[in-house]
């Protein structure tokens, strides 16, 4: 995930790696099934945005081998360091603000990236424009409306506090210009964008080793923010960080939603 100027998650806290490892095993199985799909191979031209983390980038390193191309882009490129070889190109790059670094390319992907960025409409823009006609577009966004809880099985006080300390990070997500219902809005916005043959699906994990990692390093990175806005105390959440530790609770993430398409052919071309 990418946040920053004032966004809730910096890659630079300790905590970050934490989080991108925990993103990782959670997300990449479905991220890569559907890049699969959309049938990348040797050569391809890659613009991975928002990258924040290494997982998915040297994936498609591998998938378009030394004659294609990956660009990884985010405002801070920090964790990139370690993929930043050929064929990967490492940039900083604002989506919602700066021209896209190129165009001609095949596939563009973004992962819990546009639902924080405060102009999304013109991110998505950019990086359609960044396609070469029939190219493909991969978008990820997670919708904490569509399932806000972070325990959807609230039986007991452990999980009444867990759903409370995740009721404040929505709170301050959407305070900081989150859309937390955008992930459903990806097909329509694909299709009214003019890409083809649009598809989406959600994944939704209720509970695993990944699930909880990924909510004690959420939680630490941003516990100075919900106790200052008076959401939750520290007690509160020193509590809910050896719930969690505990390894006694079922902790869910909201959905998140994946929809693809292509970009039109030039005419002459099948589409």
């Amino acid at each position: 995930m990418t946040y920053t100027d004032g966004h809730l998650l910096a890659h630079r806290q300790p905590e970050a790696a934490d989080g991108f490892d925990a993103a990782a095993a959670l997300f990449d199985p479905t991220t890569f099934r559907h890049l699969e799909a959309l049938g990348i191979g040797p050569g391809w031209r890659c613009w991975e945005v928002g990258a924040g983390g290494t997982s998915v980038v040297s994936w498609l390193a591998k998938k378009v081998g030394p004659t294609g191309r990956v660009v990884a882009t985010d405002i801070d490129i920090s964790r990139l360091a370690p993929v930043a070889r050929p064929p990967v190109q490492v940039r900083p790059h604002d989506v919602g603000v700066e021209e896209p670094p190129g165009e001609g390319f095949d596939l563009v992907h973004a992962r819990l990236v546009l639902v924080h960025v405060p102009d999304r409409t013109k991110a998505l823009r950019s990086m359609i424009r960044a396609l070469r006609p029939g190219g493909r577009l991969l978008v990820e966004d997670a919708d904490p409306t569509l399932q806000p809880l972070s325990c959807p099985d609230e039986h007991g006080p452990e999980q009444q506090l867990a759903n409370r300390v995740r009721q404040g990070l929505r709170r301050l997500l959407a305070h900081r210009g989150a859309d937390l219902a955008y992930g459903r809005t990806l097909p329509r916005l694909l299709r009214q964008a003019g890409l083809r043959r649009v598809e989406a699906d959600a994944y939704f994990p209720i509970t695993s080793p990944a699930c909880a990692a990924l909510e004690a390093a959420t939680i630490h990175q941003v516990r100075d923010q919900l106790v200052t806005a008076g959401l939750v105390t520290d007690q509160e959440i020193d509590r809910h960080l050896a719930n969690v530790g505990s390894g006694s609770m079922d902790l869910a993430t909201a959905p998140m939603i994946s929809a693809w398409g292509r970009k039109a052919e030039s005419r002459g071309h099948a589409g």
